[in-house]
């Protein structure tokens, strides 16, 4: 699967926590006479949107947790522009592809991140990640994205891996934003209890 999503935010820090529900839809289409897949994804953690925004921007932890993500590099920065660095690892019926990407991340905070392709084992490569404040608490956070592998990839069987695979680094980034969460609010009651004594 390509780096970005698995670079673009599992390691829950011993915590039990009901994993976060989320929907995805993968499609194969024609582009140029390619296969083209057009993935949409969206879920909801209990997390507020500047603890997601934490967790997806912080490029270089992202292979703690994200499956198959060898490593994250940022080679620059500029502004509201990374170009980030990844290594990973695909798997199509059972056989590993090794992977080479390096992207173009435009932030907006605390709302989006938009990725494009720089250069790599892609032909295609454009996605987009958005960040929208809830309610009743928590955010909902959508992955939207294009791609074409500069690789084989079994055109029937094409669409379900790619699936797997975006559910497999989706469960992984939505945990772990949770997993930061409910640390946040631990050093905070602690903070909190810390502090009370001192007020009487």
């Amino acid at each position: 699967m390509k780096p970005f999503l698995r670079c673009l935010p599992l390691a829950l820090a011993g915590l039990a926590l009901e994993a976060p529900a989320f929907d995805v839809s993968v499609q194969r289409l024609k582009w140029e006479g390619r296969d083209m897949y057009e993935i949409s994804v969206s879920g909801v953690v209990r997390a507020p949107p500047a603890t997601a925004w934490t967790v997806l921007t912080d490029y270089e932890r992202l292979s703690e947790f994200v499956p198959d993500l060898k490593s994250c590099r940022v080679l620059s920065r500029s502004g509201n522009e990374v170009v980030v660095e990844q290594y990973g690892t695909a798997h199509f019926l059972f056989i590993p592809k090794p992977l080479h990407l390096v992207v173009r991340a435009l932030e907006t905070p605390i709302t989006s991140v938009d990725i494009s392709l720089v250069s790599g084992d892609m032909k295609l490569y454009a996605s987009r990640w958005e960040l929208a404040a809830l309610p009743g608490g928590g955010t909902r956070i959508i992955y939207s994205g294009r791609l074409i592998p500069d690789f084989y990839v079994p055109g029937l069987l094409g669409a379900r891996l790619i699936r797997a695979d975006v559910e497999r680094m989706l469960a992984a980034v939505l945990a772990r934003i949770e997993s930061v969460h409910e640390q946040e609010a631990r050093d905070a009651a602690g903070a909190g209890a810390k502090a009370a004594p001192q007020a009487r």
